[in-house]
């Protein structure tokens, strides 16, 4: 029985200037993830797809499995998990949940909460800040809507914040609430998108107000004045998908959130964070970093889940460019991680199959969108308009068009970046492929979680590339399944994330020393520095920023402000690249892609923040190079292990785009190399080194001429390895190998975090230093090439083109430092250097 509904009540509010999101067009998911087994959306009619394969979206996911391994004559699947279905738990109402939110619940077909949801929503409700971290489509939106819009409606004063890591999930949480039609709770978006004449009703109007950090950072907080109204009646803070604010993002978010904190507090309001988490390791733990604040974990999950086969895909070996059989051996490629997944995404589409392809980068995922409509238009003309890429860089009114599109199914295939990684109601999907590793086994189950939402069966394909990481996970799936995923590391005590969160708050209000509690340790130090740099003035009130201009402070660490693409023709804006990325996307004669449209960059400003492009068509893409410096500044840690030395410290590194190479798209034959003429960048941030005598390199059979070869390998393998120890992938991070180094005087191998001050990357290498090795070690020595390869020593970004590199000693290299970390290991251990500390050498010392 439908519950009766109350006559609509006059508003004394005047009617936001912009469109109520139309939820009509879909059955609404409420919370963004399965609340209710009983519920499943109606497929869109696929009827021109499915009849062309004889197959329809009813297939089963092992079938479906089944047919895409017919492809090839070598089984491409190294591994198939089955993770079976799951009953839900579902629990009563809390008895303060008012009866018109439990009725709009109802009309969603949310007749009664699963147990971790009712669990989550009476903490939050008592007062508790509370962290839900539970798998993919649990229903942990509503967890936290529950006490939140429970509050609204009881009083009618409260307000609420979420925040979301994405504007699409914003967006598609907006849609969510909207579709509840709560009267009196008005909910609207407040980010970069939102036109300025919409933005004043949002701050006197709104009671459930949705952005996200970067808005807070940048206009919620230094305006808090504007937003007094909104912060003394502000109830809950809900922090959506905590578990991606790691790293120096996180560390940044977190003093945000401690920013959030301290307005609220001059305005005389204490409001309950409710956090929501993938599964995650000690989810309290990092909540808690995050906001400051005793966080309490629900990790029961009581939700159900439909059934998911998981297979490990392994791209097949290219045919030999060579007859020479020797040569070929040398020379064995795997087929591109990226035109595989292509493949699959159009073989699934032309199978029927609602299907989202994942791809690490925005010109991978722009790629993969255009070989699978390629192809899908060559097996029946028109078919391709039904696959799209999805990935940040997009207009609003591009991306937003794109999300109902895949909403309503006039699209069949999406290939995106992690940007629909998230908590986006994508009902309907019956299988995900994963290009790559996508660098935590978090993340992979997030987006192995996006299909199969409304309790159907799916499937998962994790598509390796050919890469040692890659190559290593997929002969070893005890590494992925049966696995806790990875705890989220962030450092909110980085003094390069500190100082400029400090003075982002003493420009929004006079820092007090009750204040540096807030900001937790390190503070007072952190001020003081900046009083010394002349940023501060200490008065006897408290510490006042000194400018009339507010903080320039990145909270992504993307290299500055974003650069507009623009179509030198006609002055149409195509998108906007990270100031980080620029020197590699859009240096002059680069292929830049667009909704499967390629251009060809004519210029590049960097002063402006403009690149001018023109449409072609080139049967070729570009590859920038870049090269490093680097030079230690100081050691924090060392282990001495007699010829061996592992030493933990910080290193300023220096690098830059010195050029870039043209390939064949066809055969990815390298045309040219041409110079670029980009300034160099610096960064300062933490490292993970290990040296060696020349004398133990000598002993273990590494000829001196070798050396830079072998350290070369080792460091390419250690990277691509070390996300299997830390929560990051090979791009957050950085290396160097030497034979001498200027300021070790010994053969040197450098890992290095990609961030300003770290990101705890490197302090996680080498506190695993021995495992960590040791999987290089072997990913190196089983991998079956002869030489070396993408598989094992080769790096997709590496500077010096691969060269020089030598597989055998590189293994030989990692068997000395092992073998030596392992005489000390049960001894005294690692020394703290303490500042200043002098390098020990390992120059002229023999192995035992």
């Amino acid at each position: 029985m439908t519950p009766s509904r109350s006559p609509a009540k006059a508003s004394p509010y005047p009617p936001p200037p912009f469109p109520i999101p139309n939820t009509s067009a879909r059955v609404q998911d409420v919370s963004t993830d399965s609340f209710s087994s009983a519920r499943l959306p109606p497929r869109h009619d696929l009827k021109q797809s499915t009849d062309l394969a004889g197959g329809g979206p009813g297939r089963a996911p092992g079938e479906l499995l089944r047919r895409l391994r017919l492809r090839h004559a070598a089984d491409p699947v190294t591994h198939v998990e089955r993770v079976p279905a799951r009953a839900g738990e579902p629990a009563p109402w809390p008895d303060w949940a008012p009866d018109e939110l439990r009725a709009a619940f109802a009309r969603r077909g949310v007749v009664a909460p699963w147990r971790h949801q009712a669990e989550a929503g009476e903490l939050a409700y008592a007062g508790t800040h509370v962290v839900v971290a539970t798998g993919t489509a649990s229903g942990k939106s509503l967890a936290y809507q529950l006490p939140a819009l429970g509050t609204l409606l009881a009083d009618p004063r409260a307000t609420v914040l979420y925040l979301a890591p994405t504007k699409a999930l914003a967006a598609d949480q907006l849609r969510a609430v909207a579709g509840l039609e709560l009267e009196g709770v008005r909910p609207a978006t407040y980010d970069g998108d939102t036109p300025r004449t919409e933005r004043e009703w949002i701050r006197r109007h709104s009671r459930f107000v949705l952005t996200n950090p970067d808005m807070l950072h940048h206009g919620i907080l230094p305006g808090h004045a504007h937003w007094s109204g909104f912060l003394r009646r502000l109830a809950y803070v809900v922090v959506d998908e905590c578990h991606t604010y790691r790293g120096v993002f996180g560390s940044h978010v977190a003093h945000v959130l401690r920013r959030l904190r301290r307005q609220c507090a001059r305005y005389g309001r204490t409001p309950v964070f409710v956090l929501a988490s993938a599964t995650s390791g000690d989810p309290a733990t990092a909540a808690g970093r995050l906001t400051g604040l005793p966080v309490t974990a629900v990790t029961e999950d009581a939700s159900p889940r439909g059934g998911v086969t998981f297979a490990l895909w392994e791209p097949p070996l290219l045919p030999p460019p060579s007859s020479d059989e020797e040569l070929a051996d040398l020379v064995s490629v795997r087929r591109s991680a990226l035109r595989e997944t292509a493949d699959l995404l159009a073989d699934s589409v032309i199978e029927g199959v609602r299907t989202l392809a994942f791809v690490r980068s925005r010109r991978g995922a722009e790629v993969v969108a255009a070989n699978a409509r390629r192809a899908l238009d060559e097996a029946v003309p028109g078919l391709g308009d039904r696959v799209a890429a999805y990935r940040a860089g997009y207009l609003r009114e591009e991306r937003r068009e794109l999300e109902r599109a895949l909403l309503t199914g006039d699209l069949l295939g999406l290939a995106s970046t992690n940007a629909l990684e998230l908590g986006v109601d994508l009902v309907g999907l019956d299988a995900v492929l994963i290009c790559g590793w996508p660098g935590t086994r978090a993340s992979l189950w997030q987006q192995a979680g996006r299909a199969g939402r409304s309790g159907d069966e799916a499937l998962a394909v994790l598509v390796a590339r050919d890469d040692p990481l890659d190559t290593y996970l997929v002969h070893h799936p005890e590494a992925l399944f049966g696995r806790p995923v990875e705890a989220t590391v962030l450092d909110p005590a980085n003094p390069y994330v500190l100082a400029p969160q400090l003075a982002c708050a003493a420009h929004e209000a006079p820092l007090t020393p009750a204040d540096l509690e807030l900001f937790g340790e390190g503070a007072k130090e952190a001020v003081d520095s900046l009083v010394e740099a002349g940023a501060l003035r200490q008065r006897p009130t408290g510490w006042y920023w000194r400018h009339r201009e507010r903080p320039e402070v990145d909270l992504r660490g993307e290299g500055g402000a974003p650069v507009c693409v623009v179509e030198e023709s006609t002055g149409r804006l195509l998108g906007t690249v990270d100031g980080g990325s620029s020197h590699f996307l859009l240096h002059t004669g680069a292929v830049y892609l667009h909704q499967g449209v390629s251009y060809v960059v004519d210029s590049l400003d960097l002063a402006d923040g403009c690149a001018l492009v023109h449409a072609e068509e080139p049967d070729w893409s570009t590859h920038a190079r870049d090269v490093t410096s680097l030079s230690v500044v100081s050691v924090r840690s060392y282990v001495d292990a007699g010829p061996v030395g592992l030493f933990l410290g910080e290193v300023d590194v220096t690098s830059q785009v010195v050029s870039y190479q043209r390939r064949r798209i066809a055969t990815g034959e390298v045309i040219d190399t041409r110079p670029l003429d980009l300034p160099a960048r610096e960064l300062r941030t933490v490292a993970v080194w290990f040296t060696l005598s020349p004398e133990s390199l000598a002993l273990a059979g590494v000829e001196a001429a070798d050396i830079p070869g072998a350290l070369h390998a080792a460091e390419h393998a250690a990277i691509g390895l070390l996300p299997l120890m830390a929560t990051c992938d090979r791009w957050d991070i950085g290396g160097l190998s030497t034979a001498l180094h200027p300021d070790t005087e010994a053969p040197t191998v450098f890992v290095y975090d990609g961030h300003p001050g770290g990101a705890g990357f490197a302090e996680r290498a080498y506190g695993t230093a021995a495992a960590w090795l040791r999987a290089t070690r072997d990913a190196i020595a089983q991998c079956g090439c002869e030489s070396g390869c993408p598989s094992c020593v080769q790096s997709p970004k590496c500077g010096n083109g691969n060269n020089p590199l030598s597989k055998p000693d590189a293994v030989k290299v990692l068997d000395v430092v092992l073998a030596n970390l392992a005489a000390v290991e049960a001894g005294r251990g690692a020394v703290d250097a303490g500042p200043g500390a002098v390098l020990p050498r390992q120059a002229g010392r023999a192995a035992d």
